[in-house]
């Protein structure tokens, strides 16, 4: 199998990706940046595609718009967010996980769509709906690509029943310029053959490329990246909290990152400023606090308009509740200033890691707390 140059040593990228890559950078069919869909079944290789494909789009336009659509393997975020995140480098290693700060950011509070695929496509299409009017309408000068950002769309590897239906239902929607089909030699888990989503006599133009998983063996069989998605997302979940420390700090443990968790003064919040919401189940009112306590919550700023959904800024630990003096104390990396916005926390099915609960002390009471003034 041939391949290019890659500076991260255990990815391959084989020449075919890199010649579907080049075609889309290089477009000349149409004077808009494109917008790529890339899809195929699990463990096929979409996110090591959609991230090379960033880094070629990144040497002809100054910035490219990410929308991850995956909850449970997320690239830029914490596991259970829906996001759009605006790059504007080059990501050198493509084994590296980075966090980045999103442009638009939903808590969808799952690792899966299963659960209630109509508000997972609802947040999908609001942040695609951000997308077409921050970055496409001719009227934003302060874009520096004057004729908006190119879009790059990572999917889930969920490719049959629902998740087909899904699938239909978003490409109907955002109308892509290009489809990038990853293939496996198990023909009956790939997707169908052309513009499956398109209905017939349908006039909407579309460059549907496929392309072969990256790996082969001598008989041509595709061999899957077989990823511990649960360990991947703990590592994910502790990356964010890390933030909560000084990078030069010397933090390179499981069982060091704990006990500095449980040293760390958190935010103390007033329960009247903030209201609660449980996504994906109901909790009795006499419940409440007794779910929240030592679980992972997503930070919202409600919208003003009430159609729209309330935009999540970042994930907290809730570090423990005193139903008496009326206070919650939440560590988070999200920076006070922004923390004093919040007024809305929900709740979802994103966990603390296990292995952090397992170290000893690390559940130990707080020290003292940052007193959080909200509007």
């Amino acid at each position: 199998m041939a391949e290019t140059e890659s500076s991260s040593p255990e990815i391959f990228i084989p020449d075919e990706w890199s010649n579907a890559a080049e075609a889309i950078a290089n477009n000349s069919d149409s004077s808009l940046p494109p917008s790529v869909f890339v899809c195929g079944p699990k463990n096929s290789g979409k996110t090591t595609f959609s991230r090379h494909l960033l880094n070629v789009l990144l040497q002809r336009y100054s910035k490219v718009a990410y929308l991850d659509t995956d909850v449970g393997q997320t690239e830029f975020t914490p596991p259970g967010l829906l996001s759009l995140t605006v790059v504007d480098k080059v990501t050198p290693d493509l084994t590296i996980p980075c966090l980045k700060t999103p442009d638009r950011c939903f808590f969808f509070g799952d690792i899966s769509s299963k659960r209630n695929p109509t508000a997972y496509l609802t947040c999908i299409f609001s942040l695609y709906d951000h997308y077409r009017k921050e970055y496409c309408m001719k009227n934003k000068t302060d874009c520096q690509d004057s004729d908006g950002l190119p879009l790059v769309i990572n999917t889930p590897g969920w490719v049959k029943g629902i998740g087909y239906e899904i699938l239909v239902d978003m490409l109907k929607y955002m109308s892509p310029t290009h489809v990038v089909k990853i293939c496996i030699s198990s023909e009956i888990k790939n997707l169908p053959a052309g513009a499956f989503w398109l209905d017939e006599g349908s006039t909407n133009r579309v460059t549907v490329i496929e392309i072969n998983s990256a790996r082969r063996d001598h008989l041509k069989r595709s061999l899957l990246v077989q990823k511990d998605s649960r360990l991947l997302r703990d590592l994910r979940v502790m990356a964010y909290f890390r933030q909560c420390f000084p990078s030069e700090m010397n933090i390179s443990t499981i069982k060091e990152l704990a006990r500095a968790l449980a040293a760390h003064p958190p935010y103390e919040i007033s329960i009247s400023s903030v209201k609660v919401k449980h996504i994906h189940c109901e909790v009795p009112k006499t419940e409440t606090f007794y779910s929240l306590n030592a679980s992972i919550v997503g930070l919202a700023v409600s919208s003003e308009v009430s159609e729209q959904l309330p935009h999540c800024v970042g994930l907290g630990i809730v570090r423990g509740i005193d139903t008496f003096k009326g206070s919650l104390y939440v560590i988070t990396p999200v920076p006070q200033q922004t923390l004093e916005d919040v007024d809305l926390l929900l709740q979802g099915f994103v966990q603390i890691p296990t292995c952090l609960l397992q170290v000893q002390g690390c559940m130990s009471p707080y020290i003292s707390a940052n007193v959080l003034s909200t509007n």
